[in-house]
């Protein structure tokens, strides 16, 4: 099935939803980087505690993930967006507000929870919107959102202090609990509950008035249909064989790139530079300056060069970078080089923008293509559970894997990254112009 639709005649909410509709609150995500000496200061938090503190949210938002899927097969792909941000909004006011460990604790956990719900819901949302042909760059706005969220903290948070710059979390909060109430319900949950009128209508509304639904809305409604024979799908159904290819590759993505080192390097990266004798704020501000313009480079080549090849071209940067931050501490640990700290600003601007280029957005893609409805609010929360669990090892480990050793820590980092690149070579599909009952259709079919 081709989709015609003309830019100019669709509505216009559906070119801009996914500007918006995207976790802007991953923004929590750049917050622990600017705001570590300024709490480590005012709240006299020892290493140990601010570890906690700046992995706690991935334990929130593991238990966030956990529920996702339910939630929004529950409560409908809009209700679990505006019951995350409502964690979000109150989590981020206690941070700000905290007088000791204990609050900013709980308000980070609270930010965490909204987010692992909103990880999984709103890749999912957005790729049962958009046609076919505009689906990947759509969810890739995911990884858009979020660099964008990274990105204004460490520029605010360079000229503000961490209390207002909490504060300014709740923004985006705020402006999607408002905007959640201009747009429609997904078709396909609303074809899975058994609201047909409601999914065309539905449909109708995201393709344009005039526009033809007739042969998309008809291949949703055999797709839900076929799958009404199979009994709602609990964890242990999701270990069949049939399951298998699509299982491997959702939980797979998730575990390499977080143990590549991605979230190291965002929760610490005004550390990284300190350690390595470079300024932080310059550090931080050159990362913003290369991430925004490859994470839209990255987006809109989404639906041309196709998953895997933007995939494999972000992977081998991000093993690059790895290589040459290793490097630069190795040096420094040796006394060989004067300019090593150099060498790790250029490492860390290599690995950031080209994890922004493919590897952070690309398996959240995958992730909302590859499962079939009635197995993806489970698939789903569980995909999404690894993803952060991962995130909490690395973000709570990496300040004393350093101590450690800062070069082996990032050869490790590096060393992932390569067994990232077969892994996509082997098992990764092409997702590119295709439905996404044709793509679980053949994942289905692979075993």
């Amino acid at each position: 099935m081709e989709m015609e639709m003309e830019m100019g005649r669709a509505p216009l909410f559906l070119f801009s939803a996914p500007l918006w509709l995207c976790p802007d609150p991953m923004s929590s995500v750049g917050f622990s980087s600017p705001a570590q000496s300024g709490i480590l200061r005012d709240l006299a938090l020892s290493l140990p505690q601010y570890s906690l503190f700046g992995s706690i949210s991935t334990i929130g938002a593991m238990l966030g993930a956990v529920l996702s899927g339910k939630i929004a097969d529950l409560l409908g792909r809009k209700g679990a967006m505006w019951f995350a941000e409502l964690f979000n909004l109150v989590g981020w006011l206690a941070i700000a507000f905290s007088k000791n460990v204990w609050w900013l604790d709980i308000g980070r956990l609270s930010t965490g929870f909204g987010i692992g719900l909103l990880s999984y819901v709103v890749p999912v949302y957005i790729a049962e919107i958009t046609p076919k042909n505009l689906r990947g760059a759509f969810t890739a706005v995911n990884q858009l959102m979020i660099c964008c969220g990274v990105s204004i903290m460490f520029l605010v948070g360079n000229v503000i202090n961490w209390r207002l710059l909490a504060l300014t979390g709740t923004i985006p909060c705020l402006v999607q609990l408002v905007g959640l109430f201009f747009v429609p319900e997904s078709p396909r949950w609303l074809a899975k509950v058994g609201k047909w009128e409601g999914s065309e209508a539905s449909l109708l509304r995201l393709r344009g008035k005039k526009a033809d639904i007739f042969e998309e809305a008809a291949e949703i409604r055999d797709y839900t249909r076929s799958l009404e024979q199979l009994k709602e799908s609990g964890l242990m159904d999701l270990f069949q064989r049939k399951y298998a290819h699509s299982l491997i590759v959702g939980v797979g993505l998730m575990v390499l790139q977080q143990f590549g080192g991605v979230n190291a390097i965002a929760y610490y990266a005004s550390a990284i530079f300190s350690s390595a004798g470079f300024s932080d704020k310059v550090g931080t501000t050159a990362m913003v300056i290369v991430q925004a313009p490859l994470t839209v480079l990255g987006t809109l080549l989404m639906d041309k060069s196709g998953r895997r090849p933007l995939l494999l071209v972000s992977v081998a940067g991000t093993f690059l970078g790895c290589l040459t931050i290793a490097l630069s501490f190795l040096l420094q640990d040796l006394k060989i080089w004067d300019s090593s700290p150099f060498l790790a600003l250029v490492g860390v601007l290599i690995f950031g923008g080209s994890f922004s280029l493919g590897m952070g957005g690309i398996p959240w893609v995958l992730m909302s293509e590859i499962f079939p409805i009635n197995v993806k609010g489970v698939a789903g929360s569980m995909v999404t559970v690894v993803n952060w669990l991962g995130s909490w090892i690395i973000t709570y480990s990496f300040n004393f894997l350093a101590e450690w050793s800062s070069a082996g820590t990032f050869l490790m980092f590096a060393g992932v990254c390569g067994l990232t690149i077969i892994f996509i070579v082997k098992l990764v599909p092409e997702t590119k112009g295709r439905t996404l009952e044709e793509i679980q259709e053949s994942m289905l079919s692979f075993n």
